[in-house]
C-alpha cells in the first residue's frame, strides 16, 4: 500500500527512527502503527545482536541529585564513537535514565535496566536506540550515596561526574561543589588514610619498600633504616592521594580537611563516587 509522507513523519516522532526505516515499517505492516513499532524496535534487537561483541568507550557520565538533596546517582551510558556521544538526541536518552534513577532510587544496575522509561524497560530503551543510531549502547555503570546531603558535578564534556555525601546540610553550596570539583581533579583512593583499603595499602607498601631498595642513596642502610623510607614514602601516598589530606585545589596552603574546617568545623564527608571515561 502507498505510505504518505505523512505517516512516515507520524511513525517518525513516535519512534525516532530514520525517514525510510519508518517508511518501510509502515509498508511491511500495512500503515499499522503498532505493527510498524514492533519492527523497528526488532530491528534494533538485530543491531544489537550484530555489535555486541564491538568496544564501547565513548558516551556520557552524568550525575545528579533528588530536589531534598539526600539521594544521588551517578550513570554512565557509553556508544562506540565521539560523534553519537555529543549529539544532542543521545544526550538527552543518557539524561532521561539518570532523571528515571533519580525519581526512582534502584538500589543496583540490573534494577535499572527494569525501571518503566516511556512504556519500555531501560534495557528495551536501550535495544530501540541501538536500532536507531546503528551502535553499540550499553548502561555499563550506576553508583549511588545517601547522606544529609548529597552534591552532584558533571565537568564540562559528560566524561566525568561526581557524587560527595556530607553528615548534615550545608551552609553554603559552594562548600560541596568545591569538594566534588576536588574529587574530580586529584581523584582521591578514600576519604582519609585510616579507611583506604587493605589491598591498595599492601600495594602501595609493597611499591614504596621497593623504590627505596633501588634508590642507590639506600644502597647498603639496614633494614630497620630501609622500612622507615619506605614508610616515608607510603605516608606521601596518603596525602596525595586521601581526599581530606590532599592540598585543596583552590588553595595549596590548605589541606581539604583545613578547608572543610573553615566553612563549618562539625562539616564531615561521609563518601563519595567518582566516574570517567577515557582515563
Amino acid at each position: 500500500m502507498a505510505i504518505s509522507a505523512a505517516e512516515v513523519n507520524k511513525l517518525r516522532q513516535m519512534t525516532g527512527a530514520g525517514m525510510m526505516d519508518c517508511k518501510k515499517a509502515l509498508e511491511e505492516s500495512n500503515g499499522d502503527y503498532e505493527k510498524a513499532i514492533e519492527t523497528i524496535r526488532k530491528k534494533g534487537q538485530l543491531v544489537a545482536a550484530k555489535r555486541a561483541d564491538r568496544e564501547a568507550s565513548e558516551g556520557v557520565v552524568l550525575s545528579n541529585v533528588t530536589t531534598d538533596k539526600t539521594f544521588g546517582a551517578l550513570t554512565v551510558v557509553c556508544c562506540e564513537t565521539d560523534f553519537v556521544a555529543k549529539n544532542d538526541s543521545f544526550v538527552q536518552f543518557a539524561t532521561s535514565i539518570n532523571d528515571l534513577v533519580i525519581a526512582q532510587k534502584p538500589s543496583n544496575i540490573e534494577s535499572v535496566k527494569k525501571l518503566n522509561l516511556n512504556n519500555k524497560t531501560v534495557a528495551d530503551a536501550i535495544i530501540e536506540k541501538v536500532g536507531l543510531i546503528g551502535e553499540k549502547i550499553d548502561l555499563i555503570h550506576y553508583s549511588i550515596i545517601e547522606a544529609a546531603e548529597v552534591i552532584a558535578y558533571v565537568h564540562p564534556g559528560n566524561k566525568l561526574a561526581t557524587l560527595v555525601g556530607f553528615n548534615k546540610k550545608l551552609s553554603d553550596l559552594q562548600t560541596g561543589k568545591d569538594i566534588g570539583m576536588q574529587i574530580a581533579a586529584m581523584n582521591p583512593v578514600a576519604i582519609d588514610k585510616d579507611v583506604v583499603p587493605a589491598d591498595i595499602v599492601a600495594k602501595e607498601k609493597e611499591i614504596a619498600i621497593e623504590q627505596t631498595k633501588l634508590d642507590k642513596k639506600n644502597e647498603g642502610k639496614p633494614e630497620a633504616i630501609v622500612a622507615k623510607i619506605a614508610e616515608g614514602r607510603l605516608e606521601k601516598f596518603f596525602k596525595e592521594n586521601t581526599l581530606l589530606n590532599q592540598e585543596f585545589i583552590k588553595d595549596s596552603k590548605l589541606t581539604v580537611r583545613q578547608y572543610i574546617a573553615s566553612q563549618d568545623k562539625d562539616l564531615k564527608v561521609t563518601g563519595f563516587v567518582r566516574y570517567t571515561l577515557n582515563a
